[in-house]
């Protein structure tokens, strides 16, 4: 009887012990990704490409708003035939507007992903590698947690941001405010 409270006993130390030698970390993930150089370039690019589908969605538009004032005019001097020709015309260009708006969206959504995908997972194997550094056996993202306690978890945000090559002095606000004021300058 003493032998197998003796080995409760010891299994319950030694399961205390583990668990009090167990690592918690977090990190702002999100953080992350967004002050990352590579995530300037991939920001420069999405929004070239925006404003080319934006530019090209404009015009088709303008080109049926065209039409349409033109076929708003002149619809009462036209034969039948005529004005069939032209509201067909006017349906095509609008079921050709409502196509290309659809495609750009997929098409925008690919794009983001092929130009984030390896941002994320640059950002994650670093965090995987400070995480195997430290001993840590789980590491969750600080942005989306209710509430973290500092004095039991680990932060890993300032050490993935030296390894992933982030200024000291870049932010998250210093960011959205150089977008905006790029932004306000390009309008």
């Amino acid at each position: 009887m003493k032998r197998i409270i003796l080995i409760a006993a010891a299994a319950a130390m030694f399961s205390l012990a583990a668990t009090a030698q167990t690592k918690f970390a977090h990190v702002n993930f999100g953080e992350l990704v967004q002050l990352m150089p590579e995530a300037d370039s991939a920001m420069v690019q999405l929004e070239a490409a925006n404003k080319e589908a934006q530019d090209t969605y404009a015009s088709m538009v303008s080109e049926f708003q065209s039409k349409y004032d033109q076929f708003e005019q002149k619809q009462a001097t036209w034969t039948p035939a005529v004005r069939e020709s032209k509201q067909n015309e006017l349906m095509e260009i609008q079921n050709r507007v409502q196509e290309f708006q659809q495609a750009i969206q997929q098409d925008m959504n690919q794009l983001q992903n092929t130009l984030m995908t390896p941002i994320y997972q640059k950002a994650q194997d670093v965090v995987r590698n400070l995480a195997k550094e430290k001993g840590v056996i789980y590491v969750y993202d600080s942005s989306t947690l209710l509430y973290v306690d500092d004095t039991q978890s680990i932060d890993l945000t300032p050490e993935a941001r030296t390894a992933l090559n982030i200024p000291a002095d870049k932010t998250l606000e210093s960011v959205m405010a150089a977008r905006q004021a790029q932004a306000q300058s390009a309008q």
